[in-house]
């Protein structure tokens, strides 16, 4: 589902990360941790096409970014991917449900009860009515995670998904992307801090400037 060959990324003369190469298949939950500033955001972006690599190559679901255009990237991210941000990115002018809802209504998969079943996952299932601005960042951090899984993209990307969530919370949203990966064959790359979070992973890697190693 994900293979990177090679990977690296420089801003001006620092360099961020060099020669990552990564392969992750379908069913596949891998956890990628590493200190602070080595780039972890960065990867994923480059990952779904939302920032250039200076070097190497990126396939996803076979297929290569770098034989798409602007708006053949953003495409494959509609139908393909899954990305949860850490600064969460909802809409504030749409409430709890349309937020979850916009991944299937851009696909024009209009699905209210798939909606209505992972908010009541992420045990948000009274506050769909809401708007971000009435909802804490931890709440908000369930709605990104929801609506990042609701159309069953094959790759999921997840950075510090349970950031703002109290461990009983976190535990169930590692649930919800388990629940993608083994039943739906999704691959999930997971960035975070969190032991606790790594623990669930059927793999732990590590970020370096000098590349991807197991732990």
């Amino acid at each position: 589902m994900l293979l990177l060959e090679g990977l690296s990324k420089s801003y001006g003369e620092t360099r961020v990360f060099h020669d990552v190469t990564l392969e992750l298949g379908t069913g596949e939950f891998v956890a990628l941790l590493g200190e602070s500033g080595v780039g972890k955001s960065t990867l994923l972006n480059c990952i779904a096409g939302l920032d250039g690599a200076d070097a190497g190559r990126i396939t996803v679901g076979g297929t290569d970014l770098a034989t798409l255009d602007e708006a053949g990237r953003a495409r494959l991210r509609r139908a393909r991917l899954g990305f949860v941000f850490q600064a969460f990115h909802v809409l504030p002018h749409l409430t709890v449900a349309e937020n979850v809802a916009l991944p299937l209504l851009l696909l024009n998969r209009p699905d209210e009860r798939r909606v209505a079943a992972l908010l009541d996952a992420v045990g948000l299932g009274a506050l769909g009515a809401r708007y971000p601005a009435q909802l804490s960042g931890g709440q908000l951090q369930r709605v990104a995670i929801a609506r990042a899984v609701v159309h069953a993209p094959g790759l999921i990307l997840a950075d510090e998904p349970t950031g703002n969530l109290d461990p009983e919370t976190a535990e169930r949203v590692l649930g919800v992307l388990l629940a993608q990966v083994r039943e739906a064959g999704a691959a999930c790359l997971l960035v975070t801090h969190s032991e606790a979070a790594a623990a669930r992973a059927d793999r732990v890697l590590r970020l370096s400037a000098h590349g991807i190693v197991a732990r």
